[in-house]
Order: C-alpha cells, then sequence, then structure tokens
C-alpha cells in the first residue's frame, strides 16, 4: 500500500510541477511578447519621428522650388515610403487598396503629376524589404523558378534597346532641318521609365506569394479585393446618378467637339476626366479612375475576382457578396458608355463559367443563374432607353471600324515604321513617358511592344507570357481542393486572356498591370495552402519547409 501510494504522490507531484513549468512557460511567452510590442512601438515611433523630419526638410525645400502642389505629395512620399520599407506586408496592402481609388485621390490632393506614381511609394519600398528578407533566408524572389530563364530574355532585349537605341538617341541625336530647332528630350530617362512600365510589376508574383502566409491570409485578400469592387462599383453608380439628375453636368451644354471628348473640367466628385452628352448619345464614365477606359478595364478583371469568390468562398454571405459585386459590375458596364467593357464583361462571364466547370455544378449554379438573370432583368426593363442606346452605340462602333481591323492595321502600321529589330526606344509608345519627350499613340498592345522594343523583344515577351501561362494552367490543375481549385481556374482563366490580348494597352496601366503579375502569384500560392489544410487534418504528416517568416 505505501508503494501505490508513493507512486500516486509521485505522479501527483509530476502533474503539479509539470503545470507550474507551464504556467511559468507561459508567463515568460507573456512577458516576451510585451517586451517585443514595447520594441516595435519604439521602432514605430523613432521612425516616424526621423520620417516626419526629413519630410518636412524636403517639403520646405519643395515649397520654395515648385510650390505646395510638390510639397505636400513630397512629405507624403517620404513618410510612406519610410513606413512602406518598414513593414511591407501592411505596404502591399494599402497598395492593392490604393490601386483602385488612386484617379479619385490623386484629383482630390491637387492633380500633382507625383500623385501619378503614389502607389509605388508602398510598392517600391515594400519589394526591397522583401528582397532584402529573402536574401537573409535563402528565398528565391522570382517565383516560380519556370519563368527565369523567358524573364531574363526579356530584360536581356529591354537593355539592349535601353542601351543601344535610347542611349543612341541621348548621345547621338537625330539631326534637323536647318531652321528647325530639336525639341528637348531625355531618351535615356523616357526608356528607364518605359522598362518600369514594361517589365516593373513582375516582382508582384513573389510579394504576392510571400503575402500569403495560409488559408486566413488568402480569404483576407480575396475578400479584400471583393469589398473594394462593390465599394467602386457603387460610387460608379452614384456618380452617374449625379449626372443623371443633373448634379453634376458633365459635357452637357458644351459646343462642337467638346461634346464629344472627355473632360477634366466635367469631373463629377469620383475619378477624372469624363464625357456626359446623352443628348448627343454619348457616355464615357471614369469612375473613381483618372481615365474611363481604365474603368472599363477594371470592370473587366473584376469579372474574373467576383466570379471566383461568387462561386468558391467557403462562407455564405461572401460568396453573395461576391454575386452582388458581380451584378453591380455587369450594371457599371452598361451605364459607363465603355463598349469594350458592354462586351467583354459577359463574354468573360460565359468563358468562365465553361473553363471553371461551374456551369455543371448545378446545385450552385442554378440558384446563382437565376438570381443574376432577375436581378439584371429587372435593371434593364427599367432603363430599356440605356440599355438600347449602348446597345446600337456598340453595333455602330464594330460597323464601323471592326477590332479585328484595326488590330491588322496597328501591327501594318508599326511593322513598317519601327526603326529596327531592337525597336524604336523604350518609352516611345509609353504615354506616360511622353514628359520625357516626343511619343507615338499606339492603341493596340503587342504592335505597341514591337514599336518600342522590335520584333526580338515582342518576341521575348510572348515566350515569358506563354511560360506563365504554362505554368498557372499546371498549378491550377494540380490542386485537388474544389474551391482552391475553382478559384486557381478563374485566375488562370484572367492570365490566358491578359496574355494574348492585344487590344488597347491594359498591360501598360493601372489595374491590369497591377492585377495580372499580383494574382498570378496568388495562383501559385494555392498548391501550398493545399498542402497546408492536408497537414493541419493530418498533424503527423507535417513537413518541415523553410518559409518567410518576417514579412
Amino acid at each position: 500500500m505505501a508503494k501505490i501510494k508513493s507512486k500516486s504522490q509521485q505522479s501527483k507531484n509530476s502533474k503539479k510541477q509539470a503545470k507550474k513549468e507551464t504556467s511559468s512557460l507561459s508567463l515568460k511567452e507573456q512577458l516576451a511578447q510585451k517586451r517585443k510590442a514595447a520594441q516595435a512601438r519604439k521602432e514605430l515611433i523613432s521612425l516616424l519621428t526621423t520620417a516626419t523630419f526629413s519630410g518636412v526638410f524636403v517639403g520646405i525645400v519643395l515649397f520654395f522650388v515648385a510650390g505646395i502642389k510638390a510639397a505636400l505629395p513630397g512629405v507624403l512620399g517620404i513618410l510612406v515610403m519610410s513606413l512602406s520599407y518598414k513593414y511591407p506586408r501592411q505596404a502591399l496592402y494599402a497598395f492593392i487598396i490604393y490601386v483602385p481609388v488612386g484617379g479619385t485621390i490623386t484629383y482630390y490632393l491637387g492633380n500633382s503629376p507625383i500623385l501619378q506614381l503614389a502607389k509605388d511609394a508602398f510598392y517600391v519600398p515594400a519589394l526591397i524589404g522583401l528582397w532584402q528578407t529573402c536574401r537573409k533566408q535563402g528565398l528565391p524572389l522570382i517565383i516560380p523558378s519556370g519563368i527565369k530563364i523567358p524573364l531574363y530574355i526579356v530584360l536581356g532585349c529591354s537593355l539592349l534597346t535601353l542601351l543601344f537605341v535610347n542611349g543612341g538617341q541621348q548621345f547621338n541625336p537625330p539631326s534637323v532641318g536647318l531652321l528647325e530647332k530639336a525639341a528637348p528630350e531625355i531618351p535615356l530617362g523616357m526608356g528607364i521609365l518605359g522598362l518600369k512600365v514594361f517589365l516593373g510589376y513582375v516582382p508582384l508574383i513573389g510579394c504576392a506569394y510571400y503575402l500569403i502566409r495560409d488559408k486566413r491570409d488568402f480569404l483576407l485578400l480575396s475578400r479584400l479585393q471583393i469589398a473594394l469592387i462593390l465599394i467602386c462599383c457603387v460610387l460608379g453608380l452614384i456618380q452617374y446618378l449625379l449626372l443623371l439628375t443633373g448634379i453634376c453636368k458633365g459635357t452637357r451644354g458644351l459646343e462642337g467637339n467638346a461634346l464629344f471628348v472627355t473632360s477634366l473640367d466635367a469631373r463629377c466628385y469620383f475619378g477624372g476626366a469624363l464625357l456626359y452628352s446623352p443628348e448627343e448619345g454619348v457616355v464615357r464614365l471614369p469612375g473613381t479612375f483618372v481615365a474611363p477606359w481604365q474603368w472599363a478595364w477594371f470592370l473587366i478583371s473584376s469579372t474574373f475576382f467576383t466570379f471566383a469568390t461568387g462561386f468558391t468562398d467557403p462562407s455564405p454571405i461572401w460568396r453573395l457578396l461576391g454575386l452582388g459585386s458581380l451584378v453591380t459590375v455587369f450594371i457599371n458596364a452598361v451605364i459607363s458608355g465603355q463598349r469594350i467593357a458592354l462586351a467583354l464583361v459577359p463574354t468573360c462571364f460565359g468563358i468562365l463559367l465553361l473553363l471553371t466547370g461551374q456551369l455543371g455544378n448545378l446545385k450552385r449554379f442554378i440558384p446563382i443563374g437565376i438570381g443574376l438573370a432577375f436581378i439584371l432583368g429587372i435593371a434593364m426593363v427599367t432603363n430599356p432607353a440605356v440599355v438600347q442606346e449602348r446597345t446600337a452605340s456598340f453595333t455602330s462602333r464594330w460597323e464601323a471600324s471592326p477590332p479585328q481591323d484595326f488590330i491588322v492595321q496597328q501591327f501594318e502600321e508599326n511593322w513598317k515604321n519601327v526603326d529596327g529589330p531592337l525597336g524604336s526606344g523604350l518609352g516611345r509608345a509609353t504615354n506616360s513617358a511622353r514628359a520625357m519627350g516626343k511619343t507615338k499613340l499606339v492603341e493596340t498592345y503587342y504592335p505597341k511592344v514591337l514599336y518600342e522594343v522590335g520584333i526580338l523583344g515582342v518576341m521575348a515577351f510572348l515566350g515569358l507570357v506563354t511560360t506563365l501561362t504554362i505554368i498557372g494552367f499546371k498549378t491550377y490543375r494540380s490542386i485537388k481542393n474544389r474551391n482552391f481549385r475553382s478559384y486557381g481556374a478563374a485566375l488562370w482563366v484572367f492570365i490566358l486572356f491578359i496574355s494574348y490580348n492585344t487590344y488597347y494597352y491594359p498591360l501598360d496601366v493601372d489595374p491590369v498591370a497591377v492585377y495580372y503579375w499580383f494574382f498570378a502569384g496568388v495562383l501559385f500560392k494555392l498548391p501550398e495552402l493545399e498542402k497546408q489544410d492536408i497537414e493541419d487534418a493530418n498533424p503527423l504528416q507535417k513537413t518541415k519547409k523553410k518559409r518567410l517568416k518576417t514579412i
């Protein structure tokens, strides 16, 4: 009996000791967390103090040199860049939030040229911070590894153009007539800016990949995108109602050509330049963006994201919000007056139904399809004149200038006018580089690339996007989880569509220039999220894998 008592006593003592160790360990952890939080606050205060003093100093200098319009963005820029470098994770979220509302913010703060690059104050410092972290932890920034060689080839062709074509224009400018004066240009500066527009957002693939650490992060990002789309579409609808009721005048009452040209003076609370002359049958709304055609491509790209969330989110509430935002995308495609949005939004929706397999998922598709048809039917019945007007505008435009003929004509023109196999110079057909010198308007993407970097650059870039598309297809097909697979399929269709689209140049400007590369990174992360789900369900099967810890 004594032995039994002693054994029971020992077990009780060991349990008490284990409890004491657990409580003392948790206490130590709590103290460590408090010290860590105090250290983080101290670092934040120190960073804010330094950045504020630096920003104020630069702002004072800019105020005396260029006035308040340059000073205020300069101060804000230094603060934002300092915080973005220190906190890349938060900076990338801010970057994604800023993209769809940047046009509205730009004009509210005075339309300074610096504000056109404001989103890069989030992106570039965050990218530098992420790159340094990847170097420390031995992780690749370029993901997936299969795109490295095609990317290096495109980069090599671009640098040859920058060196020999832009460099030649800089140091050996073409001669002008005897009585003519050469226009002031900075071809190398134009080339650097053109290279940034051409390939500057490719690293967003890695940024998105490391931003998403687990399923919770993935859902946060996908739902954030839906919330942004819903907010922007509601603002676009409000903008249209303000114009319709006469609260905003638009371009009504003007004379001559002014009735048919977008104008910044006609701006209506959100976004930038617009055209609203309903008596002439022309409407071009910018939504929350700088220009109407950017709004059109935001609506087109939003079709993919709203579709993905509406059919795959595990929460019924967010599925409804996703489908609700899809409805607002359809409505804005009609009222915006953008013919390309009116054509491509329903087309992309149909392609998604076919290629993602949701058409065969009758239990989910039939209620959703009936709901969408009902809501859109009500909108069409209550506004028949708007629908008829937009449809007639689209039909007349197609008959007057078929897109396929326009694309062929652009290819032929730029093939004849390009200076050589290395192109006519980076930035020479990039609208945002016009401050550096004379640029040419090329309204289709691959003819624009042909003009800038020549046939070698076009072939290299096609190799890059083709590789990205093939790897994306293999990635989503490797996923077994139904929700992840469907979401990945929607993202892959988006990548496929944008990779070979040459009508206009969405890959050059917001928002597609950002979304294309960023959501490719989200797609490549999905297989790892699926593995994490399997490991969480079977803890014994967990594998030790090197992951980024500090972003």
